[in-house]
Order: C-alpha cells, then sequence, then structure tokens
C-alpha cells in the first residue's frame, strides 16, 4: 500500500514541511494534490505530477514536478501554489489551524491521502490584549518568566493588525505587539494625522512590560508600516533595530480611506498627511495622477499604485520628505520586490544611501520576481497578485514563485536580524 508521510505532523505554519511518498510503482507518473480552505469557507487547490524514483518514492525535497502548478524543486510549492476556487463553505476564524488535505493519484485513481493540520498560533504562547496609554493592539508572548526582546508590529494602510505573524513571531522568542493605528475602534478610522508620538507610547510599552528587555526592541512593518517603522527608528532612540518590508524611506501621501464616494482618481489625487509630530504634519511626496494612469482606470484596470508613486521621485518635496534613518540605533533591513507594483525598491533607496556606513549592520534586499505581498510569514498562497480597490482592482506585481522564495527568506532574515539585537550601548 503507498504509503504517505508528512512531517512535522503538527506544523506550525511558518515551518517547512517535508512530504514524500513510498511504495509506488517506479516510474510511474503520480499526481499530488492539496486543498485548504480560508476562513471564508472558499477552497483552495494545486497540483503537480511527479515521476517515482526506480525504489518507488517521491519526496518533494528532492524532486521537482513533471508538470503543474509550479516548477522546480521546491517542498512548499503545493502551497504557494494554490488557487482558490469559485465554491465556499463554512466560514472559520481568522486564527484557526488551516487542514491541508494532500492525495496521490495514479491515472486518476486516488492511491494514497493524508491531512496536516497548521496552526496560525502556536502552543505556549500567552496572548493580551492591549489598551493602556490609549493604544489598540495585542500582545503576544511566550509563557513564563524568561526576559525576552520586544518586537512593535505594524501592518499597512489596509488598516487593522498583523495578529498572525504577531503569534507566530512571538514562538520564536519575542514580546510582539501587533499595533493597530488606523481602522479600528479606539483608534482613527482612516490613515491620517496618525501622530508619531502614539508608536513613542507603544514602545514605551513594550520596554516597561514584566519580561521584556527595555534595552532591546525592535520594529517591523510592512507597507506603510514599514514606512512607520523607519520613521519611529528614526525618532525614538529606544528602537534597536527596524526591519521595513516593502516600505519606503520617504514620506509619501497614500491613498486617501476619507473620501467615501469620490472616484478611484479623486481618492488617489487627494492630498493627505499620513504623519504628524509635534502637532505638525510631517512633509510628504504627494501622488502624481499621469495621463497613461487615468486611461488604464477609464478602461477598468487592474491598476499597479507604482504609476502614481515614481514620478513623485522627482518632485522637489523629495529632500523634506526623506526620512533621517541614520539616525536608528541599530540594524536596519529594508526588503523590496523587485516588480512590486506599489512604491517600488525605488522608495527604500533612499533610507540604503543614508545607511552606507551605519555603525551597525544595514541591508538593502531586493528579490527578483517579488512584488508587493511580500511581508509577513511564509508559506501561504501567492497566486493572487490583484486585489478589489475603491472602485478598481490594484495589481501588486510579482510572479507566485518569486514571492513564495521572497517571503520564505525575508522571515528567515527578519530572524536573524533580531536575534542579533545590540543591548545597551
Amino acid at each position: 500500500m503507498t504509503n504517505f508521510s508528512i512531517s512535522p505532523d503538527r506544523p506550525v505554519f511558518d515551518t517547512e514541511l517535508w512530504i514524500r511518498l513510498s511504495e509506488l510503482p517506479a516510474g510511474a507518473a503520480v499526481t499530488v494534490r492539496a486543498e485548504q480552505a480560508d476562513v471564508a469557507g472558499r477552497r483552495w487547490r494545486s497540483a503537480a505530477t511527479f515521476v517515482a524514483d526506480g525504489a518507488g518514492t517521491i519526496d518533494l525535497r528532492r524532486d521537482a514536478p513533471a508538470a503543474g502548478g509550479y516548477a522546480g524543486t521546491d517542498p512548499m510549492g503545493l502551497i504557494w501554489s494554490l488557487e482558490p476556487g469559485p465554491d465556499a463553505g463554512t466560514r472559520g476564524a481568522p486564527l484557526d489551524p488551516v487542514r491541508v488535505r494532500f492525495t496521490a493519484e495514479i491515472d486518476g485513481v486516488e492511491v494514497a491521502a493524508a491531512q496536516v493540520e497548521r496552526a496560525k498560533v502556536p502552543a505556549g504562547l500567552v496572548r493580551t490584549d492591549v489598551s493602556a496609554d490609549g493604544l489598540v493592539g495585542v500582545l503576544y508572548r511566550p509563557a513564563g518568566d524568561q526576559v525576552m526582546p520586544g518586537v512593535l508590529m505594524l501592518g499597512g494602510s489596509e488598516g487593522g493588525l498583523h495578529e498572525l505573524d504577531a503569534a507566530l513571531l512571538a514562538a520564536h522568542g519575542y514580546a510582539v505587539l501587533a499595533l493597530a493605528y488606523a481602522g479600528l475602534p479606539g483608534v482613527p478610522p482612516t490613515l491620517r494625522d496618525i501622530p508619531l508620538e502614539y508608536f513613542g507610547r507603544a514602545i514605551d510599552h513594550l520596554r516597561g512590560l514584566p519580561g521584556t528587555d527595555p534595552a532591546r526592541i525592535a520594529v517591523v512593518g510592512t507597507s506603510k508600516g514599514g514606512e512607520a517603522a523607519l520613521l519611529a527608528g528614526a525618532t525614538f532612540p529606544a528602537v534597536r533595530g527596524v526591519v521595513s518590508y516593502v516600505g519606503s524611506g520617504l514620506v509619501t501621501q497614500g491613498i486617501s480611506q476619507s473620501i467615501v464616494d469620490g472616484s478611484f482618481l479623486e481618492i488617489l489625487a487627494t492630498p493627505v498627511p499620513n504623519w504628524t509630530y509635534r502637532g505638525e504634519p510631517l512633509p510628504y511626496i504627494p501622488n502624481v495622477v499621469t495621463p497613461e494612469l487615468a486611461a488604464l482606470v477609464a478602461a477598468g484596470g487592474p491598476v499597479p499604485l507604482r504609476m502614481a508613486f515614481e514620478p513623485g521621485l522627482s518632485r522637489p518635496e523629495v529632500t523634506a520628505a526623506t526620512i533621517p534613518v541614520e539616525r536608528i540605533n541599530g540594524p536596519v533591513l529594508l526588503i523590496s520586490g523587485a516588480d512590486d507594483q506599489g512604491p517600488g525598491p525605488a522608495y527604500h533607496e533612499p533610507a540604503a544611501k543614508r545607511l552606507a556606513g551605519h555603525r551597525h549592520r544595514a541591508e538593502h534586499i531586493v528579490y527578483p520576481g517579488a512584488g508587493h505581498l511580500i511581508g509577513g510569514a511564509p508559506y501561504a498562497p501567492t497566486t493572487m497578485t490583484t486585489t478589489p480597490g475603491p472602485g478598481v482592482d490594484l495589481e501588486y506585481g510579482g510572479t507566485p514563485a518569486g514571492t513564495a522564495r521572497a517571503r520564505a527568506d525575508a522571515w528567515q532574515r527578519t530572524l536573524a536580524l533580531l536575534a542579533d539585537l545590540p543591548g545597551s550601548d
């Protein structure tokens, strides 16, 4: 009987799977399928066909598929190549484990099946809602009385907080505060006039928690949160490390969320100061609506926002909008996708240049074939490169394979930076 082996048997979401088949006919063409449901109940499916070796085995760490949804040897290829179907079932909770069912077929006949449950919230963590000092967030940390570094985690302009990534990161030995700064009760409804002092209070809150090392605090942010992470690091000396996923070394206008009934172009072009400090709005680079962008919107999109960002790099506001990242009191990791259709790598470059010769380690990693959706934990489907926006679909760029590789590597680089945070000078 064909044997399906998947290890570990109860993995955490950011853990690579080892998928093997044995007791197959030597040389048989075997189609391996994966299926899972998302929180909306929608089914996602992938498939790839492999050829069993002379011993009748297939090992996804060793073998590349002969055909299917991905190419090349990739242990998690069946996961990131999952595509959504039109069907939907029972809704789930956002942090429920993800159950993935694998099947193996020969000539259309199922010969083996297995299921694995990938935990989004690792065991052994303590979750605490945070509302002190006007903050809105969720803290995850390993149980016990050990002293550990603290991490402030910031999401993007979509609002809310990145609770999944906070839980997964905490399991590696950190007290992680996923902080909302817009879009939830208790914080502004839209991304406008957010005081940097709010992030300062969150940093102070982390430093004051029992079991958190106040000398080792980092900020990790994605997209607009990556910009905010660099601003926080440059403003508050207690920050000892920063990771900016697809963020910006320049303060950008972003997209107005205050115009509910306006056209997409009106929303895009309306000046919006996202951040303030000491009561004054920070200078920013405005979006530029070109005739080409307007024509693409009129044609129904999808729209790459990079078309609105790139012209801003030549505007006179650049100098005033540049973040003084050289003030950051620790290592800095800038993560970009070469095909990011948001601000793109060019918006991280001013930060990379200012960090040249920085007394702490500083890197700008640009991943080929990767788009904007490379922030956060790895091993999720990456086949969706567009999402609905205000009246038009938005294009985020990248290939599924390029984005998947970037997510996996960037997560490991983030863990490496956090493991090497400097302490007190």
